[in-house]
């Protein structure tokens, strides 16, 4: 997918972004624009990500992971979410894990691709909910990074907000996960298994058996 083949959504945050950023260079807000241009770049990490290792990802999961950036990084720490709701955390790391869940797995399946029973469902969807899990303890230590270094705050109460956050990366890893399994047992009808068959469709070579 070519950088500029995005949904409306996507356009959208990119024009804020860069409105931001020219903004926080008139104010003289350094620390802003770096989180901006850090949101910037990253919001083409999935596109690169396409480019380097030849796979599909549908618009939707693009959109998706855009926004998730957008909403985490800039409208969390630049536009103060995180205080001023006091439910944006929750509702960022419960989206956050169920995303991670589906990606793991995706990964996952492609890699039982040449014999699909060497696994069963529920083993498959498990290795799902502990790559979710991992994902997350590694974002646990991103924001203690970015808190030491930068000065921000994306830890809150430090020691009661990361557990808080782990458990609830552990009901959204087990949403996805659990939507990994439905989809091996045949029976999704939409929603998130319908979002790992788009992209099994999307990517056939990936997850067809080697002759």
């Amino acid at each position: 997918m070519r950088p500029f083949n995005q949904s409306l959504v996507v356009y959208i945050i990119w024009f804020l972004l860069i409105g931001a950023a020219g903004f926080a260079v008139y104010e003289q807000q350094w620390d802003a624009l770096f989180v901006t241009i850090l949101t910037f770049a990253l919001t083409f990490a999935p596109m690169q990500f396409q480019r380097f290792y030849h796979v599909q990802i549908p618009v939707f999961f693009t959109s998706a992971i855009i926004v998730f950036t957008y909403s985490t990084l800039f409208l969390g720490e630049i536009a103060d979410f995180y205080e001023r709701l006091w439910w944006w955390d929750v509702f960022m790391h419960g989206g956050a894990a169920i995303g991670f869940g589906l990606i793991g797995f995706i990964v996952i399946l492609m890699m039982f691709r040449d014999n699909k029973y060497a696994a069963p469902p529920i083993a498959l969807s498990w290795f799902a909910f502990c790559f979710a899990m991992t994902l997350g303890v590694i974002w646990e230590i991103f924001e203690f990074g970015m808190d030491e270094l930068f000065g921000l705050n994306m830890q809150k109460s430090g020691l009661a907000d990361t557990m808080y956050d782990l458990i609830v990366d552990t009901f959204g890893a087990f949403v996805g996960a659990a939507a990994g399994f439905f989809y091996l047992k045949g029976k999704w009808f939409g929603g998130l298994a319908g979002m790992i068959n788009e992209f099994v469709e999307t990517n056939q070579d990936l997850f067809d058996e080697k002759k």
